[in-house]
């Protein structure tokens, strides 16, 4: 494990930190689609990503899901941490999005860790910050994108995070993901068929047009 998070986390923490994680952190190996975390359940641990990915959703009161950001190698979900502080639940749905491997940082450790390692807290703000940054820009996408370019930015970014130019996913899952309803997915994902940016298959889009 310590061979795994040098070669992920050796550019942030130093030695004696990384040693400390493998000691007391939990590895996990997680097929795809395995819920992680749900909403209003008990924070225990942060995880430390070392490969692949989980999404990061939320949900309103009518139970219709948001995507909100991407966990990936090298990142942490440190809401967790901010919200255990304020001895909160939690707020998010943490599903793996392909195959990953991480490792759960217990909460008890980490508050020590921020006094006793500078390199421990500045990972913390910097990782924070990056998922605030994203959160603000799903509600700017939310306030002022209309919803053909948020599904082609979707698309887009789900290409990178799996590095897949086919997508399994289906229209309700999309729709899920984009507040939004099948029916009307289903149209602009037709739309761009027909501007011959994609190619619809049985649960799967194969993006044509790349950037």
């Amino acid at each position: 494990m310590i061979v795994e998070l040098k070669k992920h986390f050796g550019s942030n923490f130093e030695t004696a930190l990384l040693e400390e994680i493998a000691q007391v952190g939990t590895f996990r190996s997680v097929p795809a689609e395995v819920e992680l975390m749900d909403i209003g359940q008990t924070i225990r641990g942060v995880p430390l990503m070392l490969h692949g990915a989980v999404k990061i959703s939320r949900e309103d009161s009518e139970g219709n899901e948001l995507l909100l950001y991407y966990l990936e190698e090298g990142e942490s979900c440190t809401m967790t941490f901010a919200w255990e502080l304020g001895q909160q639940k939690s707020k998010i749905r943490a599903v793996t999005e392909m195959p990953s491997e991480l490792i759960m940082v217990p909460l008890s450790v980490m508050e020590n860790w921020s006094e006793r390692y500078p390199s421990w807290r500045q990972f913390l703000f910097k990782s924070y910050q990056k998922r605030m940054d994203e959160l603000l820009e799903t509600l700017d996408s939310l306030a002022f994108d209309q919803l053909e370019k948020r599904l082609w930015n979707y698309l887009i970014e789900k290409k990178r995070v799996t590095k897949q130019t086919t997508l399994s996913i289906t229209h309700q899952t999309i729709a899920q993901d984009l507040h939004s309803s099948r029916v009307v997915i289903s149209r602009l994902l037709k739309r761009l068929e027909n501007n011959q940016k994609i190619s619809l298959h049985r649960n799967a889009i194969e993006l044509i047009e790349l950037v």
